[in-house]
């Protein structure tokens, strides 16, 4: 299978690193497109007021000079000259559950994959230190193998996330939902050596409701987990009472 890796932590991040030894050792065709510096918390973005360089880094590899979603972009349109089997965006160095995926610029390089017409997947392992990516990319290796990729859907991804435990503490699988952070001291203020003001976005370790089906309790329980995600920004079960509103409101200005 051919599968193309991408991140958002830059293409020297030993996460995808990891994840591409792994992954050739079970035979498969590994092409990396990853941004040339970390870009943690891109979200989104594309750039659009600069020129983008790509510089090759041996063979079939590639540090592109924009966000992870430039990568997918270029991918496509620029890179690749076949089909692509499967995109994987990771291993990220951390955690991308709950409204962190808002936010995450490996979770939105799978996406804007899907959106280049690829089959894709986040992958993210849940800790900022000792980080056992070891785990992730034999786990992921095995999900491939049982062919977990052929169920994503044309228009999804499959968000992943992984504890950060050896492998023989790994309980299972749980397909999951997107759980809810809690955001407390978010913003930190200090002081620069003048004496101005500044703030850092950011705060301690978050925190998550402990609610069962979700990605943050089945990973809190040593279990990956999966998660569908469907990019729709619309809220079906409002339509009915703004349409209401509407016809209220012009009847009465008409009356």
């Amino acid at each position: 299978m051919k599968i193309m890796l991408t991140n958002d932590d830059g293409i020297d991040a030993p996460g995808i690193n990891i994840l591409a030894e792994e992954l050739d050792k079970s035979g498969h065709e590994i092409i990396i497109i990853a941004p040339d510096k970390e870009q943690s918390a891109s979200s989104h973005s594309i750039t659009l007021h600069e020129p983008l360089r790509i510089h090759e880094r041996g063979r079939h590899r590639y540090a592109v000079t924009g966000s992870p979603a430039d990568c997918a972009i270029l991918a496509s349109r620029v890179i690749l000259n076949d089909s692509i089997d499967l995109v994987i965006s990771g291993i990220n160095g951390g955690q991308n559950m709950g409204e962190d995926i808002l936010y995450s610029g490996t979770v939105a390089a799978a996406l804007e994959a899907m959106s280049m017409g690829f089959r894709a997947m986040a992958v993210s392992l849940a800790s900022y230190i000792d980080q056992r990516f070891e785990t992730a990319a034999y786990y992921l290796s095995w999900m491939l193998k049982m062919g977990l990729h052929r169920l994503i859907g044309e228009r999804e991804i499959f968000n992943i996330n992984v504890p950060n435990v050896e492998v023989p503490e790994i309980k299972g699988i749980k397909t999951t939902r997107t759980g809810h952070r809690l955001y407390k001291d978010f913003v930190t203020e200090q002081r620069d050596p003048r004496g101005r003001t500044i703030y850092w976005i950011g705060g301690k370790k978050p925190l998550w409701v402990d609610e069962e089906g979700t990605d943050f309790k089945a990973v809190s329980e040593n279990y990956i987990s999966v998660t569908p995600i469907f990019p729709t920004f619309t809220v079906d079960t409002s339509e009915a009472k703004i349409k209401h509103w509407i016809n209220r409101n012009i009847h009465e200005s008409k009356a």
